[in-house]
């Protein structure tokens, strides 16, 4: 009882019954720990307050409340989904600005959330670098236009870590959007109207933001289904009955809407600073991944890498693909198929965690006046009174810091040994680095269909025309997320001995989507690790493009993130060449090798210095195949 009166507790409750009453929700489930804060469904993280309860912690976490009590009070998911921009560049800054949203509605109302909201985002800020950024493509474009949003609808200056970044883009940024910034003050408490304003903003500033989603449209997609069936390449004519994407690309119409001749003034102004920020490289160049002029993709070149239709693609939870139990029943056989294997890696990730720990000197700092209290200094109180308590606090570990994307091969050709050796070595990994406070991200690409799927289906339709690009249906698998623990994700890497899941690999459009998902993470160091046994290989695309067409595409999306992106790439290739794409590789014979591999090159990776910090810019990144990044 007496626990439960203690002041972090009763600072707990306080706080949980303050973000219930704020969003007029009492169902909503609150919890305190180290993640960072946010809302999944009906589940708000709160960050973990510490014992002393300092004035400034205390604001941090109360505006990390506020922040989600407003998100629920204020935000509808099917305003917000009906006015979704197209492209995933306009989408993050779509993002960004409707939470800018809810939270100027509560600061305006009241001064208390004001200030709360304003610590907790000079906190979020901070922990992100922004008090190091020193050029303009190291601050997200995104950010930049919450925090001016925030400005323009609430009259407060950005937080103190976050000036540098701003006053950077300020410049350019108001010669184009001073008016659509003036425009979302007059709307902030009408969602709708709001989110058509942010849609005309982002258009001045040259994102692809497409036409409107039908929601009557998406209902029907989403709930129709096929019967499903299992498949190999000798049926490769038969069509998957796979449940339909619960996360489609973007529509034909909205991949076409880049096409069109745009005529807002300044636009050859802003061209002019994405030449620049992209190295001077011509955008006109064959065989660029990306362009920055105003000709339908693909018209000049026909070998511009493209997609026919993105409309059938698909990321998915892997645990949406199959029911519970058949997961819970692949994850025993994959348990028992490796088991002799087990004790091997688990040895050689137990020395990695050894290396990882020796790492984690502590280091401290003394004579602050808030933090932990320094008992080595208590006797100085008692030989002079009149000073003052005297306090510690740990360094931050800068290898802590850090997210791993382990991006698998499910291909048809990883099927027995391989995907299962790659899951296992996968499972440990991801285990050993969540005790050493490193989150693991997994994920798997692969085709939905063999032989085209429905893309083929439209293409026939559509009277075969010449050099359409990409031709299939891509599969995404989302197994394990970045913030998700692993003893939730450890069912869904069973789902890769599931027969019919490996199908066809596109992978330069995975390693834009795997890394597209590390840049919106806000950790400083970011590591990519792909497992490939092949060439990208898809039947139904090189057959009516040039044989070297997937891999021409792979070849310059690696050599876009190695030589611009702030993530550190390096790839195991199981009986394949890969240094012939990869600078940082290594090529094994056997796939009992990989769980030894990946460990040893994990660790390479953290005994060496960090990249230097740096994020592409929004406008100079290689988008996805036929779309205008800006």
């Amino acid at each position: 009882m007496q626990q439960d009166n203690d002041p972090v507790s009763v600072f707990k409750r306080a706080t949980s019954s303050t973000l219930r009453a704020i969003a007029e929700r009492t169902d909503i489930n609150i919890t305190y720990g180290g993640e960072p804060p946010g809302l999944s469904g009906d589940r708000a993280r709160l960050p973990m307050p510490s014992r002393l309860l300092a004035p400034a912690e205390v604001a941090r976490a109360r505006g990390a409340a506020d922040a989600v009590a407003l998100r629920l009070r204020h935000h509808d998911s099917k305003v917000y989904a009906h006015r979704m921009p197209a492209s995933d560049a306009a989408r993050s800054s779509y993002e960004a600005l409707e939470q800018a949203r809810c939270e100027a509605i509560g600061a305006r109302q009241m001064v208390g959330i004001s200030d709360n909201l304003a610590a907790a985002l000079e906190e979020r800020y901070r922990r992100q670098g922004f008090e190091r950024i020193t050029e303009r493509d190291q601050a997200p474009l995104a950010d930049v236009l919450r925090l001016l949003a925030r400005e323009a609808m609430t009259g407060e200056a950005p937080p103190p870590a976050t000036r540098n970044a701003v006053d950077l883009w300020r410049p350019l940024l108001e010669s184009r959007i001073a008016r659509g910034l003036a425009a979302l003050s007059k709307v902030v408490t009408d969602q709708d109207a709001y989110a058509c304003e942010v849609r005309k903003l982002l258009q001045q500033l040259d994102f692809e933001v497409g036409a409107e989603q039908d929601s009557e449209e998406n209902e029907d997609s989403n709930s129709a289904s096929e019967e499903n069936r299992e498949e190999s390449p000798a049926s490769a004519g038969e069509q998957e009955g796979d449940t339909a994407s619960m996360d489609s690309s973007h529509s034909e119409a909205d991949s076409e809407q880049g096409e069109e001749e745009q005529t807002e003034a300044g636009t050859e102004e802003m061209e002019g600073e994405l030449r620049e920020q992209s190295g001077g490289e011509d955008p006109d160049a064959p065989g660029q991944p990306w362009r920055l002029d105003r000709d339908p993709v693909g018209t000049n070149d026909p070998l511009q890498y493209k997609a026919f239709t993105q409309n059938f693609d698909e990321v998915v939870d892997a645990a949406q693909l199959c029911d519970a139990a058949e997961l819970a029943r692949l994850r025993l056989l994959l348990d028992q198929q490796l088991q002799h294997l087990q004790g091997v890696i688990s040895k050689l990730a137990n020395r990695l965690q050894r290396r990882l720990m020796a790492k984690q000197t502590r280091a401290w700092e003394f004579d602050l006046e808030e933090g932990l209290l320094d008992a080595g200094r208590l006797a100085r109180v008692i030989t002079t009174p009149l000073t003052p308590l005297s306090y510690k606090a740990e360094r931050d570990m800068e290898f802590r810091d850090t997210v791993v994307t382990l991006l698998l091969d499910n291909s048809g050709s990883m099927r027995g040994r391989p995907i299962g050796i790659a899951a296992m070595s996968a499972d440990i990994l991801a285990r050993t680095l969540e005790r050493c406070g490193v989150k693991v991200e997994i994920l798997g690409f692969t085709t939905r269909q063999w032989k085209g799927g429905q893309s083929r289906e439209r293409w026939l339709q559509a009277g075969k025309p010449q050099n359409p690009g990409r031709l299939n249906d891509l599969r995404h698998i989302v197994y394990k997320s970045a913030d998700a623990p692993w003893r939730r994700a450890r069912k869904n890497l069973g789902l890769m001995l599931r027969e019919g899941i490996l199908k066809e690999n596109i992978d330069g459009e995975a390693l834009l989507w795997a890394h597209q998902r590390l840049l919106g993470r806000s950790e400083r160091r970011r590591i990519m690790m792909v497992i490939s046994d092949g060439a990208p290989v898809d039947d139904s695309t090189l057959s009516v493009n040039s044989g070297s067409y997937l891999e021409r595409h792979l070849k310059q999306v690696i050599d876009w993130i190695e030589r611009a992106s702030p993530v550190e790439l390096t790839a195991i290739g199981i009986g394949h060449d890969v240094t012939r794409y990869y600078k940082r590789a290594v090529t094994i014979v056997d796939a009992e090798q990989l769980g030894g591999t990946m460990i040893d090159k994990l660790a390479e990776l953290f005994d060496e210095s960090p990249a230097p910090i740096a994020a592409p810019s929004a406008r100079g990144s290689i988008g996805r195949p036929g779309t205008h990044v800006i």
